[in-house]
C-alpha cells in the first residue's frame, strides 16, 4: 500500500525556501511568517543557542535584517520532514527552489547520533558540484551540531578520501562512483547508516547510474531508510522503487503544477543553427544581467561557444564533465562569488546547483528530454525572486517546444521586444 500526498498548487502566492542556510549577498523581502510545524528537538536546541549567538555578535539592526530571512516550512518541508523523521522511506517531488535540500538535511541531522562517529547517513547525487552543494548546506546547518560531514566524488584525491573517512563521518555525501569505490576499499564502512538519500532521484536512477545505485545499495544494511529526492518523477522511474523501498510515502505535485511560477518562459526563432550566435551576441548587447546560464546539449559546443564569445570581446566562463575538478571548482567558486557573471553549461549545471543571482536562462540548445527543460528553467527565479528563461529554437524545434508546453500545462510565448525590463 502507497500512501500519497498531493500539494495543492499555490499559484497566487509566492513560494519562498525556508530553513536553509542564507547565500551571501542573498536578500529577503515581504513580511515574515510565524513557523507552522515545529521544529525537530535537536534542530530546536540547535536554534535557539544559533538564536543567542546570533543577539550577541549582531547589532540590532543587523540582528534584524537577518533574522527576516527565516520563514515558515515550505510545502515540501511541511509534509516530507515528519514523515522521513517517523522512519518512512519516501518519495517528495517538488519544484525547484522550494526547499528540497533543506527538507532531507533537516531530516538528516534529526536522525543522527552526534556520539557515535561512524557514517549514519549516505546522500548520492549526479554531479560533484551538487555533492560539495549538499555537503556545505549540511554542514552549515548542523554547525552548532559538531557534525561531520564528508564530500565524497570524483576527480579528487582518493587518499584524502580514505583520510577523512577513517577519520570519522556522520554523513557522506557524494557521487554514486567515488561512493561504491570507497565502500569496496572499506574505507567507507556501511554497518551503521541508517538513511540512503538520492538527491536529483529521477537522473540517479537512469541508465547511467541505475546499476551503481544498485552496487551501493546491496552493501547497505537491510533495514536502511531510503528518501528520493527530485523536481520531476517520471513514472517508469516510480515503478523502479519498488526494487528497493518499503511501503514508501509519496508527496507528489501535479505535472501541470511543475511549472516554476516567477520564471517567464519565451522563445526566439532563428532560422539557422550558424545564426544563433549572432543573434546572442545581440542579446549580450541588449540585457543587463546579474548572473545568466547558458546551457547547451554538447560538451564540444560549449567549448566553441564559449572561444566565440570570447573573440567577439564577451567575458564568459565554461563547465562542463570532462573538465578537471580544480578547474570546475574554481569555475564554480566564481560564479558564486559574482565575479563570474555568465556561464555556459552541459547539463551538468541543471541539476540542483543554487546560484540565487542567477535571473536568466538562456538555452542555446533545447533539452534533449523533457524533464531536463525544469530543471534548466530552476536554475533561476530563486528564493522569489524574478527569472527569464529564453529559448533558441530553429523552425523543425517548434515541435519539441509545443510538445513541452503541452506536458506542462504551460505557456511559452515569442520573447517581446522589451525583455530588458522584465530581467
Amino acid at each position: 500500500m502507497v500512501s500519497t500526498y498531493r500539494i495543492r498548487s499555490t499559484s497566487r502566492t509566492k513560494t519562498k525556501s525556508a530553513l536553509f542556510p542564507i547565500v551571501p549577498g542573498q536578500h529577503c523581502s515581504g513580511e515574515t511568517a510565524r513557523t507552522t510545524v515545529p521544529l525537530p528537538p535537536k534542530l530546536l536546541s540547535v536554534s535557539r543557542t544559533l538564536a543567542y549567538k546570533v543577539k550577541q555578535l549582531l547589532a540590532p539592526n543587523k540582528r534584524k535584517r537577518l533574522l527576516r530571512c527565516f520563514e515558515k516550512p515550505s510545502a515540501i518541508q511541511q509534509r516530507a520532514i515528519k514523515q522521513i523523521i517517523k522512519g518512512r522511506d519516501v518519495i517528495a517531488q517538488s519544484q525547484s527552489g522550494t526547499g528540497k535540500t533543506a527538507t532531507f538535511s533537516i531530516s538528516v541531522l534529526q536522525c543522527l547520533d552526534i556520539q557515535v562517529r561512524e557514517t549514519q547517513a549516505l546522500i548520492l547525487a549526479p554531479t560533484r558540484e551538487l555533492a560539495v552543494q549538499i555537503q556545505k548546506g549540511l554542514l552549515a546547518l548542523g554547525d552548532y551540531m559538531n557534525v561531520q560531514c564528508h564530500a565524497c566524488i570524483g576527480g579528487t584525491n582518493v587518499g584524502e578520501d580514505i583520510r577523512k573517512l577513517d577519520y570519522g563521518q556522520h554523513v557522506v555525501a557524494g557521487t554514486p562512483g567515488r561512493v561504491f569505490d570507497m565502500i569496496r576499499r572499506r574505507s567507507l564502512r556501511t554497518r551503521a547508516i541508517k538513511m540512503l538519500v538520492l538527491d536529483e532521484a529521477d537522473e540517479m536512477l537512469n541508465k547511467g547510474f541505475k546499476e551503481q545505485i544498485y552496487d551501493v545499495y546491496r552493501y547497505l544494511p537491510p533495514a536502511t531508510q531510503v528518501v528520493l529526492i527530485s523536481a520531476t518523477l517520471p513514472h517508469e522511474i516510480l515503478e523502479m522503487t519498488n526494487k528497493f523501498m518499503t511501503d514508501p510515502i509519496r508527496i507528489l505535485v501535479k505535472r501541470d503544477e511543475l511549472t516554476l511560477e516567477g520564471i517567464k518562459q519565451f522563445f526566439l526563432v532563428v532560422e539557422r543553427e550558424e545564426w544563433k550566435f549572432d543573434t546572442l551576441c545581440d542579446l549580450y548587447d541588449t540585457l543587463t544581467i546579474t548572473q545568466a546560464v547558458i546551457f547547451c546539449n554538447t560538451k564540444r559546443k560549449v567549448d566553441w561557444l564559449t572561444e566565440k564569445m570570447r573573440e567577439a570581446n564577451f567575458t564568459v566562463s565554461s563547465m562542463h564533465g570532462d573538465m578537471p575538478q580544480k578547474e570546475r571548482e574554481s569555475i564554480m567558486k566564481e560564479f558564486r562569488s559574482g565575479a563570474s557573471r555568465v556561464l555556459i553549461s552541459t547539463d551538468v549545471w541543471a541539476r540542483g546547483l543554487d546560484v540565487p543571482q542567477v535571473s536568466l536562462i538562456i538555452n542555446y540548445d533545447l533539452p534533449n528530454n523533457r524533464e531536463l527543460y525544469i530543471h534548466r528553467i530552476g536554475r533561476s527565479g530563486r528564493y522569489g525572486r524574478k527569472g527569464v528563461a529564453i529559448n533558441f529554437v530553429k523552425n523543425d524545434d517548434i515541435r519539441i517546444l509545443r510538445d513541452i508546453e503541452q506536458y506542462y500545462s504551460t505557456q511559452i510565448d515569442e520573447m517581446p521586444m522589451n525583455v530588458a525590463d522584465l530581467i
